[in-house]
């Protein structure tokens, strides 16, 4: 029985390897599981979509989706060629103004919902925001192993993206006042924004 080369039993560089073997375990790990985290966005994006009542909400995951159909595509081309993929990442663009309203007003305490027919657009939304956070992190985690350049390239951009997505999923839901903005008072925001100062730059 032919027992399986140890990959570790030589020490090799970069350039002496195909491009599609261009990278470490840890990274292919991380990189797993950052496109893992994608497809499940995905996937629940298509389980709200038939449930979701506003129209904004519906244009605003209808775009999302596309996109992250896009990313996906770009970061498994760029996992299985450690090449620049055929698609490369584009910037995401929001379709919605990013005026932010501050201030709590009463609202009712929440808690879990036991029945699916419960489910409103705050929770569709709420569930939006959390899978794009998770996309968001797992990328930067996968980005911050990759050893792979055009990979960690992928990754590095997908976070900016997901971190947009997310603001626009944010700036829906206070637009709705489902997320609520508390702030300071005018005295501990000044304290706190003039806590530093900026270094003067010594000549060497």
């Amino acid at each position: 029985m032919q027992q399986q080369q140890n990959p570790n039993s030589q020490m090799k560089q970069s350039e002496s390897l195909p491009k599609d073997k261009s990278h470490g375990a840890h990274a292919i790990f991380d990189a797993h599981e950052a496109i893992s985290t994608v497809i499940g966005a995905m996937e629940h994006y298509k389980m709200y979509e038939q449930n979701i009542q506003c129209q904004q909400l519906q244009g605003i995951l209808t775009n999302q989706y596309n996109y992250l159909s896009q990313t996906y595509n770009t970061m498994v081309d760029a996992y299985q060629s450690g090449q620049k993929p055929t698609q490369p990442t584009t910037l995401y663009n929001m379709e919605i103004s990013n005026d932010v309203t501050y201030g709590m007003q009463p609202s009712q305490p929440k808690q879990p919902e036991q029945n699916p027919q419960q489910l409103n657009d705050q929770c569709y939304s709420s569930f939006m925001l959390g899978h794009l956070k998770a996309c968001a992190t797992g990328a930067t985690t996968a980005a911050l192993e990759a050893t792979n350049p055009v990979m960690r390239r992928v990754l590095q951009d997908s976070v900016a993206n997901f971190s947009e997505m997310a603001y626009e999923v944010f700036l829906y839901q206070n637009e709705k006042s489902y997320y609520q903005v508390p702030q300071f008072d005018d005295q501990t925001m000044t304290q706190l924004l003039n806590s530093y100062a900026p270094m003067t730059q010594q000549q060497h």
